[in-house]
């Protein structure tokens, strides 16, 4: 069987932080709405829906979630850039003749804009989906491996049946990552090809 192996996108495999605070910025000028962005850009990793909720009463999420994704897709994809070992894990699943793709909460078509942005080729992006539900798209996939940053990432990964692989990059640190029930904790992405090779 073909190794397959799940990438998170932000604060996996992208840093997105200024990018989205750029977004949220514009859409809280547009609005009027304060949005705390620093706060925004604390807790990434659920689909922005859960996020909009915090600011805007339930009628104007969908809405509002519409409208920050085209602000975003002008103004946020230019505020991305790779994390520290992105582009050498995902060579590292090549090396090994495998696929390597990307399970996302981020909307899909700007998952796509981020990782043409930095030229990160990927086999298949998969994007709106959190915790269970990329579960379910990487027991589709065939994923073994799913590598993320979120407490959401280790659900995910369970759900999948997939070895749960995280880095403490994103709004948690290794201590709740293991408490959490992650199957690995990496310092970062530039300790998985070496793990990915012993476990191959």
């Amino acid at each position: 069987m073909t190794l397959t192996v799940g990438f998170d996108l932000d604060m996996t495999l992208i840093d997105s932080r200024p990018g989205i605070a750029r977004a949220y910025e514009l859409l809280s000028e547009e609005t009027g709405v304060p949005i705390d962005t620093a706060l925004v850009t604390s807790r990434l990793g659920p689909p922005v829906e859960q996020e909009m909720a915090h600011w805007f009463p339930p009628e104007l999420v969908d809405p509002m979630s519409d409208r920050y994704r085209a602000l975003y897709a002008v103004h946020g994809v230019a505020g991305v850039d790779p994390l520290p070992g992105a582009f050498e894990a995902v060579a590292a699943v090549r090396a090994l003749g495998g696929r390597a793709i990307v399970v996302t909460g981020k909307y899909e078509p700007n998952a796509v804009l981020c990782l043409e942005a930095i030229g990160l080729d990927v086999d298949a992006v998969h994007g709106t989906v959190f915790a269970e539900r990329k579960g379910v798209v990487l027991r589709a996939e065939g994923a073994s491996v799913y590598v993320g940053d979120h407490l959401g990432d280790i659900v995910a990964a369970r759900a999948g049946g997939a070895t749960a692989v995280t880095v403490p990059t994103g709004p948690y640190g290794p201590e709740a990552l293991r408490e959490a029930g992650a199957d690995v904790v990496l310092a970062d992405l530039t300790e998985f090809p070496a793990w990915l090779k012993q476990r191959s």
